[in-house]
Order: structure tokens, then sequence, then C-alpha cells
């Protein structure tokens, strides 16, 4: 991560968790799967953020 990106917080993973969730039709029992999907998820896209950033400025 770099120094000027804050951390991925709680919330913006409860929010992705909950969009997962709902786009899943709203299964029972699977908290901490949506949990760990949304935090991938959100990891995820600040890596291609960040390599296209780095790329950009390579270029």
């Amino acid at each position: 991560m770099s120094q000027d990106e804050p951390p991925i917080t709680a919330a913006e993973i409860r929010q992705r968790a909950y969009e997962l969730w709902e786009r899943n039709h709203r299964p029972e029992g699977f908290e901490i799967e949506f949990w760990v999907m949304a935090e991938r998820e959100l990891r995820a896209e600040r890596q291609a953020r960040r390599s296209r950033q780095e790329k950009a400025s390579t270029s």
C-alpha cells in the first residue's frame, strides 16, 4: 500500500460485503465468506489502480 493511500476501512468492507450479499440473493449464514470476498475485491482493485498509476508515471 502506498503511504498516501489510507487503509481499507471496515466500513468499506462492510458496504461491499452487503452489496455482494444482495447480488447473491441474500443467503443466510455466509457472513464471513462475503466479508472475505469483499476484502479481497477491494484489495485487488487498489492493487490494479496502483499498477495503472505506476505504469502511467513511467511512460
